[in-house]
């Protein structure tokens, strides 16, 4: 990594202090813990025998990924990595950030690695989030005990760097989209309209090829009930190999641009 790309990527960081990605990220990140919080704090007579459970934290971590691996992990990709990349557009900075003493593979992948640290700080927030879920009832409420089961930490990583592998394919094609189109409403439109297609291909025995649905399959996988047909194959090998093609794809489409924006 070399220090041109270092003030690039910095620079870029700089861009997204005031933007809605950062909220987005935020917000996401503590939404559900928040919500199984406030459940749980309702339903307080039933706290001491869940937190009594041997299988508390892994209960909690399913419960939790409900609904971010369905719905709110494939939305927060799909905005925030429009939101981060089209910045130049809304502030119609283009011109200017090309005049820079840096070459465009510098500003290509110091981009993309801006919305993949800030992906992770999403799983950063999410998971300090599903810790305050199970300590916030445990300070408030009298009589609950703290969790006897230990918290399996090996478990927690490997499941996050599958959510996270997931992603990928998401946030490169929305990179694609976002840098190619001008209009913001085209890369998030389209990115709805193929998760809207994921949720629909769930039961398709070739749903895997939409790169949308490896976090909903990731989920159901875990062993909940339900109608999906679970691919054969390796999905996050998959969601490699579609992340690596899409921004090989991108890459190329950037550096070939006839117009510099």
């Amino acid at each position: 990594m070399n220090i041109s790309f270092i003030h690039s990527f910095q620079s870029e960081w700089l861009k997204t202090k005031r933007s809605l990605a950062l909220w987005i990220v935020i917000i996401g990140g503590f939404f559900t813990p928040a919500i199984v919080t406030v459940a749980r704090i309702i339903q307080y007579r039933t706290l001491p025998s869940i937190y009594a459970a041997d299988d508390f934290w892994k209960l909690l971590w399913q419960n939790s990924w409900e609904s971010m691996a369905l719905f709110l992990l494939p939305l927060g990709a799909i905005l925030t990595t429009s939101l981060i990349t089209q910045i130049e557009y809304r502030n119609n900075t283009w011109k200017q950030l090309h005049t820079l003493p840096l070459n465009l593979t510098t500003i290509f992948f110091s981009k993309l690695f801006l919305v993949l640290v800030i992906m992770l700080g999403f799983f950063v927030l999410f998971n300090i989030g599903i810790y305050l879920s199970a300590l916030i009832p445990y300070w408030v409420i009298g009589g609950v005990p703290y969790p006897k089961a230990p918290i399996p930490f090996q478990y927690f990583l490997e499941q996050d760097l599958k959510y996270f592998v997931d992603c990928l394919p998401i946030v490169a094609f929305q990179y694609l989209l976002s840098l190619k189109y001008r209009h913001f409403l085209v890369p998030v439109g389209t990115g709805f309209i193929l998760w809207v297609g994921a949720l629909a291909s769930l039961s398709w025995k070739y749903g895997y090829i939409i790169p949308y649905t490896y976090c909903m399959f990731t989920y159901l996988q875990g062993g909940v009930v339900n109608k999906a047909v679970m691919p054969t194959i390796n999905i996050h090998l998959l969601a490699c190999v579609y992340f690596v093609g899409i921004t090989l794809v991108s890459y190329l489409l950037y550096m070939t641009k006839k117009e510099r924006f």
